[in-house]
Formats: C-alpha cells, structure tokens, sequence
C-alpha cells in the first residue's frame, strides 16, 4: 500500500535528499519508457548506484511508496515523486542576460522543463532590448520589478557574468522573487538570505571532470549519474 505522501512542511528533509529526487525521477522516466512496469529498491539501486537501503530511506521520508515483497509501480512511484517536486501550478520564471549563456538556457527552460513557465527576458545591454527571442521582446533591466510584481514571478534565472550580475543585484531583490537559478559566480545571498538560490558554477565543474580525468577518478561518477 502506499503511504500518504507527506510534504516537505511536515518534515525537514535534508538537502542530500531533495537532491535525489530529480535523479529518482528521471531514472523511473526511463524505465516507464523500456516498459518497466515494476522496480524493487534493489534493481534501481543497481540502476543509480546507491545502495537499496538509502533508496528506502529517501522514500521513507515521504511516507514510503512501495510494499515489502512487492516493490514499487514504476509509474505511481514517479507520479508520487513528481507531486514533491513540482508544484500544483507551474512555477512562473524570467531569465535575466540573453548573451551566449543566456540563449540556450532560454530555449532549454522553455521547451524541455516541466514545472516552470518561462514569461519574460530581461537584458541591461541596449543592444539587446528590444530584440525577439523564443516569442519574447527582451525587456531592460529597469522593467524587471514591476513586471515580476505584476506577473507573481517565483523564479529568476541569472544568466549572466559575476560583475553584471552584482550591478543587477539590487534589481533582482526588490522584485520579491523566491528563488533564483544562478549560472553567475555572484552569490546574492550577500543581498537576501532568505532567497532561495541554486547555484550553477560550470567551471567547477569542469575542474572537477579536469581532476578525475587526470587521476583516473571514476568513484564520484556513481553518485552522480
């Protein structure tokens, strides 16, 4: 049987869990689409390379899911996890610097997410406001706290470099948004504490890859994939 899921209010979950979720998500994605209609916590462990009693553990959090001798349904296990990650109504989001950073994530946000909806860009280069993209008129920076007031904005993505990005700071603040993806290297929690920021540093990401390709490192690659 399963549990009923409680949320993250009910519970404080730790962070290393709520990070799991989208990998749990997208792995049983994958098996629904190879017709996997039933999965035990031991063959998706083998499948993401966790043990099978973190997996338990993870769900356990959230009331649980499966049933002893039985497993998990693929499909309703996704569904339920679905349900703690994305919100009854999709998360509203603009996107801040539509340079060389900025167009692909544009695009990405806007045709391969679910749960957020991308409504506006925003630029502090006059030579970009005013163009299109994606369907949008790239609006300056000066619009952005009405415009996010206006439209209930929840998200912001900052796509832009660290010095642009702490000339904006103030801007971004004052729109009340709770959460911002940063792909910057600016930490704005200097501006706001109680914002919510996921950070994206893709350089540290590639010294990282730099350093276990150099040592021959594959351990990490199975908490990762």
């Amino acid at each position: 049987m399963i549990g009923r899921v409680k949320t993250l209010e009910e519970r404080e979950i730790s962070r290393a869990v709520i990070r799991r979720l989208p990998r749990y998500y997208r792995y049983l994605g994958e098996l629904l689409e190879n017709g996997v209609e039933r999965i035990s916590s031991n063959d998706l462990s083998k499948r993401m390379k966790v043990t099978a009693s973190q997996i338990r553990q993870d769900l356990n959090n959230f009331g649980g899911f499966g049933q002893q001798g039985v497993g998990y349904s693929t499909e309703v296990l996704q569904q339920e996890i679905g349900k703690l990650i994305f919100p009854e109504s999709n998360l509203r989001a603009v996107l801040v610097g539509t340079g060389n950073m900025g167009i692909p994530i544009a695009n990405f946000v806007s045709k391969e997410t679910e749960g957020i909806d991308l409504i506006g860009l925003f630029d502090n280069d006059n030579a970009l406001v005013g163009n299109h993209l994606i369907g949008f008129e790239i609006q300056p920076i000066s619009r952005i706290e009405n415009f996010c007031k206006e439209n209930s904005v929840d998200v912001i993505i900052v796509c832009t470099d660290r010095q642009t990005a702490e000339d904006i700071a103030p801007e971004i603040i004052k729109t009340g948004v709770k959460g911002i993806w940063n792909f910057s290297h600016f930490d704005f929690s200097l501006f706001d504490h109680s914002l919510i920021v996921e950070n994206v540093h893709l350089r540290d990401n590639l010294m990282a890859l730099s350093y276990r390709v150099t040592h021959n490192d594959e351990k990490d690659t199975l908490q990762q994939g």
